[in-house]
């Protein structure tokens, strides 16, 4: 399977050879494809709300199917990550994507700032909450807490127009607890405020129910300061283990 971009339609810049990468999309490919359950992929699928066709392999079974195909394997280099994802994202089925997502994870120490360009497009490509949440939260909070001049990459991702974008904007800080930046979390959530998807909103709230955990009064005092700008789902979510 030679990965190039000529093969990967969409893909907006240029994917590295990996001979890596080359053998675990082989092996990957065999494996998922052998343990396939048509009739549990029709009922993912729906439950998705049909953004992809699946295999019909459940977490658990799929990651044990993922140490089979890691076993042996080299530690990545950055390329090689690229050329995973972006060799996944192309398959169709989205347990292929899954594996993409939880090898970064794995693996988010070895990429680079340089990173980023690539995770936009894994967010803005075949986009649903299944992937965009662990891409924000493991891999691009991974990267900005890496290198801290991509907060301004943040604060233009908020701002975007795709919905994705902007919940991953509001997303990264997840996991950071004492490191969060306030300023920004607060900010963010004040600047998509208005949005009218249920996406966003529930982020909103999501991501201050997060930081609630570190810091409970400083949500509710935010809330009580701020209340009328947002959605009552926003609220609701924000303070559902603090209170008022």
């Amino acid at each position: 399977m030679g990965l190039t971009a000529s093969g990967m339609t969409g893909v907006p810049f240029e994917v590295p050879n990996s001979v890596l990468a080359e053998t675990l999309l082989e092996r990957l490919t065999a494996t998922y494809a052998a343990a396939a359950d048509p009739k549990r992929a029709q009922s993912m699928r729906t439950y998705m709300k049909d953004i992809a066709p699946f295999l019909g392999l459940p977490t658990p079974e799929r990651r044990i199917l993922s140490r089979t195909v890691l076993l042996d394997t080299a530690p990545p280099e950055e390329a090689d990550c690229v050329a995973v994802a972006l060799g996944c994202w192309a398959l169709p089925e989205r347990e292929y994507h899954y594996f993409a997502v939880d090898y970064l994870h794995r693996h988010v120490k070895r990429l680079s700032s340089g990173f980023l360009p690539v995770a936009r497009h894994l967010v803005s490509t075949v986009p649903w909450w299944d992937t965009v949440d662990a891409l924000a939260s493991h891999v691009v909070g991974g990267l900005v807490a890496a290198d801290p001049k991509l907060k301004s990459d943040m604060d233009a991702w908020i701002e975007d127009a795709d919905l994705w974008v902007a919940r991953t904007a509001l997303l990264h800080q997840l996991r950071y607890k004492d490191a969060t930046d306030t300023e920004r979390l607060f900010g963010y959530c004040v600047r998509q405020a208005g949005h009218p998807d249920f996406f966003i909103r529930k982020a909103i709230g999501w991501c201050l129910r997060e930081y609630a955990k570190t810091d409970a009064q400083a949500v509710r005092d935010f809330v009580a300061r701020e209340r009328g700008r947002f959605a009552p789902l926003s609220v609701r979510e924000a303070l559902k283990n603090i209170g008022s």
